[in-house]
């Protein structure tokens, strides 16, 4: 049998015991839990910090980590404590229900400023990796598998570090941002569709919409209701848009927005970013994705923003990125995926 037509059980090739680091001195080794919130969003702005991020993670997001019923956190954290308790390197492996076309897993970690070169970091990826194999292996799916890093580009340590513990670059994302001081993009009103205001009751059929628009992208999964409604602490519903089928009351696209205003001292201004934007297959090539894009960037600009920011998958399959470029998006900052394909 060759190796793609083994089971995923097999072809994960999941270490029976897992190794976890033991040094260097003055560090104790560990799993985290959701009590462990305050000390890691104090890790990872110390990280940022060192790094030059041009953002800043807020506590908000670092407590949504732990979020999920799915998650086993004293088998897929770790962290590195020092001795007066202050977390020093961290390392958490997650998976996502409602998966079917690929088994994914994504690794996320980093090490204090003041302890790198000592080696943590390359135990925490082979941790990492270990652990994505064998939740690979547990996977009830005979699919494709994949373990998966996000990397932002101004990190090159980092980068370097995932490729020597066998993970390769498949996608690239530009975060791209346009300036509200400029004339906005005007949408012609698209025939038998009304934009309206995002809603709690249109947020079920918004999600349906959303896995169907994304069907198509590389690396999308169906997300469950559970994943849906999963981190949203920065959510801004007064910034988020649906287009709406007057006849049918069918959603057929949508812009949901979030508002990150830990990130605007770094940055310099203050933006409305564009987490998610869709259109419906059947409905694309009408003009609804400038029409949202115009909604939204309204809502920024009349509560005093000064950009209007997206993130896009460089090879997305809807040519979004040069409909973005086309609006006056600019490329600010970039990251890779990495993976191992198994």
């Amino acid at each position: 049998m060759s190796d793609h037509q083994q089971p995923l059980s097999v072809r994960a090739d999941a270490p029976a015991v897992l190794v976890v680091p033991t040094g260097p001195d003055r560090l104790n080794w560990r799993p985290m839990s959701p009590a462990d919130a305050p000390a890691l969003g104090r890790l990872v702005a110390r990280i940022e910090d060192h790094e030059g991020a041009p953002f800043r993670t807020s506590v908000e997001e670092v407590a949504e980590m732990f979020d999920g019923d799915w998650k086993d956190h004293a088998r897929d954290t770790l962290a590195a404590v020092d001795d007066d308790g202050e977390l020093r390197a961290y390392a958490q492996v997650s998976t996502v229900p409602g998966d079917t076309g690929v088994v994914r897993v994504f690794t996320a970690g980093g090490v204090d400023p003041t302890w790198r070169g000592r080696g943590i970091g390359r135990a925490l990826a082979a941790w990492m990796t270990g652990r994505g194999r064998q939740l690979l292996a547990a996977s009830e799916l005979d699919a494709p598998g994949r373990i998966a890093a996000y990397v932002d580009d101004h990190t090159p340590d980092t980068l370097a570090l995932y490729l020597a513990a066998g993970y390769t670059p498949v996608r690239y994302y530009n975060d791209m941002r346009r300036s509200l001081t400029e004339p906005l993009p005007q949408a012609p009103a698209v025939p038998g569709i009304s934009i309206v205001a995002w809603t709690p009751a249109l947020d079920e059929a918004v999600r349906v919409a959303h896995n169907e628009a994304f069907a198509d992208h590389w690396g999308s999964e169906p997300r469950t209701p559970e994943v849906w409604q999963r981190g949203r602490s920065m959510f801004a519903p007064q910034w988020s848009f649906v287009a709406v089928e007057d006849a049918t009351g069918d959603v057929v696209g949508y812009l949901l927005s979030d508002r990150f205003e830990q990130d605007w001292a770094v940055a310099g201004y203050t933006s409305g970013y564009t987490h998610l934007l869709g259109v419906r297959r059947a409905w694309r090539g009408r003009g609804l994705a400038v029409a949202l894009l115009s909604a939204a960037m309204a809502a920024y600009r009349a509560d005093g923003m000064q950009y209007a920011e997206i993130g896009v998958d460089t090879a997305n399959p809807s040519g979004a990125h040069g409909l973005y470029a086309a609006l006056g998006y600019e490329v600010r900052h970039t990251s890779t995926m990495l993976s191992i394909e198994i």
